[in-house]
């Protein structure tokens, strides 16, 4: 992989248009709240490893074997997509899930969302997961013309054995199909290993190369 330029960019932005959203994400930019950034490297442990934003051709995306168990493990559940809300039950249910991290901990929910998810700085939706009237997941999105955005997922730490946030990921691209999008983008991976490395496991998936300003696929950026 070619040495990546250094870039390091952020703007403010109280309104984007669903055009806008796909623009802005088409160029490696994501958003917490109403400030939108973008940069290309970032530091793993003890090393500087390039930041590869992610984006998967729906048209093209099939399910491995391991997808498809996870599908069935949790066809016990119900899920949903509404507008974003953090309501108590999903803010007290992000400060269980917060407690599996020991570095970078968020400090609450709106720094990932913002104040006003649902509309800021574009149109904001949640899938939520139900295991009869308890919520067991829940993940949050982007909504653009083209495309939806994949921005934090939250589950029951208790549930882990589900993989929770594998499955919210497939309900998420599952919604973003049924819409009729051309790209879901479930956040970036670095160049080296890192706990992100399960975000490469998808099918279809694009990288974004900062040194060509183009997208390719996955295998051609390693």
């Amino acid at each position: 992989m070619s040495t990546s330029p250094l870039i390091f960019e952020e703007f403010e932005c109280e309104q984007a248009s669903p055009e806008m959203m796909d623009a802005a994400l088409a160029q490696g930019w994501r958003h917490f709240g109403t400030k939108f950034f973008r940069y290309s490297l970032q530091s793993v442990g003890e090393e500087w490893q390039t930041v590869i934003p992610l984006r998967m051709v729906l048209a093209d995306f099939e399910l491995s074997k391991s997808q498809r168990r996870v599908l069935k493990r949790n066809a016990d559940l119900t899920s949903g997509v509404v507008p974003t809300e953090m309501s108590d039950e999903i803010k007290e249910m992000f400060h269980r899930h917060k407690a599996r991290f020991t570095e970078n901990v968020p400090e609450t929910l709106a720094d990932f969302l913002g104040d006003e998810p649902a509309t800021k700085p574009c149109r904001g939706m949640a899938l939520q997961c139900h295991l009869g009237e308890d919520l067991l997941a829940a993940s949050f999105m982007d909504v653009g013309q083209s495309a939806v955005s994949s921005i934090y997922g939250i589950f029951e730490p208790e549930q882990s054995k589900r993989s929770l946030g594998l499955f919210t990921m497939l309900m998420e691209i599952e919604f973003a199909r049924h819409m009729g999008m051309n790209f879901y983008y479930p956040g970036y991976a670095t160049s080296g290993v890192s706990h992100y490395d399960y975000k490469k496991k998808f099918s279809a998936l694009q990288g974004y190369d900062w040194q060509e300003e183009r997208w390719k696929p996955l295998g051609e950026l390693k």
